[in-house]
């Protein structure tokens, strides 16, 4: 019998949300019940699991010396350095438990968590990249987040394939970039943003194959551009000279004109590259992907967000960060590396395949409410079973799952089928991508009934403000490297502002070579400031802001007759851009608006 929609109130937010035939046939296939929470709040869920660029310092559990870690001195768990806890030095399945049907599973699994030592870092094969964090191949990193094959890049976060790139988000195959968000294949690109193929671009939003540009937006195949005016290549030199860039001052005065100049044109609905049936933003290279986000090379996906490591991932529903080529993934967060048919997973990697509930396992297969495994089958609670008793056993668990459901303190009910409870999460909220994501106060997290942490005051004292650094790069001398700096923002900010900075002699270097200034925001506060371009998740239905002759709201007139004449545009799609201010023009017109 066919499905048919239903209309359900999610559990969390009490509004409306649509479950589709497609979506009963996923859950059919898979095994599991329909969602009680809408497509966003199982986002903010599963990204109330993710810590993806805090590092503390906290003390091993194993050998008592400080390490650097992605979870607190305060978090409720037990942490062991990388290399020890990936050794045999100990015995994950030394911690295997039997199942007690008089408690429910999340309870459980909860007070588990705490006794089973996980690992300080996530990092595949790194190479001199001690500060970076969910990484796959990093190489003399610094401070790199969420990546795969980067190398030489620093304060960066989303990267793949990049190299010798400083301060940037989304980027891909990309070399030697500053300050920008979502490039693909660029080189040399600074302060730029949804930019392919081009290089030594400045400025710059949607620029395709092009060259020498400064200011410029919706350009395709173009060079010697300022502010979408064409020079000759003298004249463009002479031009990018007198703009003096390594000049503080100039510069914040040009962001501010570059930012109200892209206001004046047409933003395509959804940013995307060689796609087919996608629907959300940051997609490229997919097929039927839909309402998702920052997704490369994905094929059949739903309420996705950060499948951007290459190979790309297929037949996924609920699936946020990493990819690496897995198949019917649901309900996962930082899993990835040729996972298939895992569900309700954190960390589960390298291949796993056939795993339920289970944090930081690798290698394996058929695990339920497993922590710290590698390379083994058939366990439950890390205690060993046969395949038949594992099958019997995971089966009637799933059954006290919903007969014993986990009530959180908000009275949110969990059976089998939903992700991890937030409340049970060994981060704070606001350490979090849910905060990047879901902004929320500190009274609002705790009233949610999640937890909090407050900055830890450091002991370094400042030795320089920013705003006293010399205005133009050629002023700053190698003094400047011993210096603490403080960030102008102070920690007055809601973005973990760590209140002073130094800056490294690998990082003066790149700004030397560039000939930008140096930054007067510490690395968090300029991670904040970078992804604020960035469209959040939800998607709403929108009209084609094209009048015919002119934008709707009169700002910006057209270049081309479009296919709808003088009359304005009947076509509507769905977008994650929801400000108002934006012009958003359909495919159609938007294509006919790029030159």
């Amino acid at each position: 019998m066919e499905s048919k929609s239903e209309n359900k109130i999610c559990q969390n937010c009490k509004k409306d949300f649509i479950i589709e035939p497609d979506d009963f046939n996923f859950y059919e296939k898979i095994k599991v019940p329909p969602p009680t929470f809408c497509p966003l709040c199982r986002a903010q869920r599963r990204m109330a699991w993710r810590n993806e660029t805090s590092l503390f310092k906290r003390k091993s559990d194993f050998s008592g010396e400080e390490i650097f870690s992605a979870f607190s001195p305060e978090a409720k768990v037990k942490v062991y350095e990388k290399d020890v806890w990936l050794s045999d030095i100990w015995e994950p399945m030394d911690y295997g438990r039997e199942y007690n049907f008089s408690k429910s599973f999340f309870e459980q699994f909860g007070q588990f968590l705490q006794i089973v030592p996980l690992k300080n870092l996530n990092i595949i094969r790194g190479i001199n990249s001690n500060y970076s964090n969910n990484a796959t191949d990093p190489k003399n990193c610094y401070l790199v987040f969420n990546s795969k094959g980067a190398e030489d890049c620093m304060y960066s976060n989303g990267a793949t394939s990049i190299k010798n790139c400083i301060d940037t988000s989304n980027c891909s195959k990309s070399e030697g970039c500053y300050e920008s968000f979502w490039l693909i294949s660029c080189n040399n690109t600074f302060f730029s943003s949804q930019c392919s193929n081009s290089y030594d671009l400045y400025f710059c939003r949607d620029c395709s194959n092009c060259h020498d540009c400064f200011g410029c937006v919706g350009l395709r195949g173009k060079a010697y551009y300022i502010f979408n005016e064409p020079y000759n290549k003298e004249k463009y030199k002479e031009k990018i000279k007198e703009f003096n860039i390594s000049s503080y001052k100039n510069l914040q005065n040009i962001l501010k004109q570059a930012k109200e100049f892209l206001k004046k044109f047409p933003k395509k609905f959804i940013e995307g590259y060689q796609n087919v049936n996608v629907s959300g933003n940051y997609i490229s290279n997919s097929r039927n992907v839909r309402d998702s986000s920052l997704i490369r090379d994905g094929e059949n996906l739903r309420y996705c967000q950060y499948v951007q490591e290459l190979p790309g991932s297929k037949d996924c529903y609920d699936y946020t960060a990493w990819g690496d080529s897995n198949e019917l993934v649901y309900e996962c967060s930082a899993c990835g590396n040729g996972t298939n048919s895992i569900k309700f997973c954190y960390n589960v990697q390298e291949n796993s395949h056939d795993v339920e509930y289970s944090y930081m396992c690798s290698g394996s297969s058929y695990l339920f409410g497993c922590i710290g495994l590698k390379k083994k089958q058939y366990c439950v609670f890390n205690k060993q079973y046969t395949k038949e008793k594992y099958l019997l056993l995971v089966e009637k668990i799933k059954r006290q799952m919903n007969e014993m459901p986990f009530v959180d303190k908000k009275e949110r009910i969990y059976k089998y089928g939903e992700f991890f409870p937030i409340e049970l999460s060994p981060f704070a909220y606001n350490d979090t991508i849910a905060q990047e994501f879901f902004l929320k106060t500190k009274e609002e997290t705790e009233q949610d009934g999640f937890l909090w942490r407050d900055q830890v005051e450091k002991n370094y004292i400042p030795t320089i403000k920013a705003i006293n650094l010399p205005d133009e790069l050629k002023e700053v001398g190698d003094s400047v490297l011993s210096e603490i700096i403080e960030c102008i923002h102070g920690g007055k900010c809601n973005d973990k502002c760590t209140k002073a900075f130094r800056v490294t002699e690998r990082e003066l270097q790149f700004y030397r070579k560039a000939d930008i200034p140096l930054p007067r925001l510490c690395p968090k506060c300029r991670h904040s400031e970078r992804i604020k371009q960035r469209a959040l998740l939800e998607i709403v239905h929108k009209k084609c802001a094209c009048g015919g002759l002119y934008s709707e709201n009169g700002i910006y007139k057209n270049t081309a007759l479009h296919f709808h004449g003088q009359e304005k545009c009947p076509n509507e799609f769905k977008t994650s851009y929801t400000d108002n201010e934006d012009i958003l023009y359909c495919e159609k017109c938007y294509q006919q608006e790029v030159y």
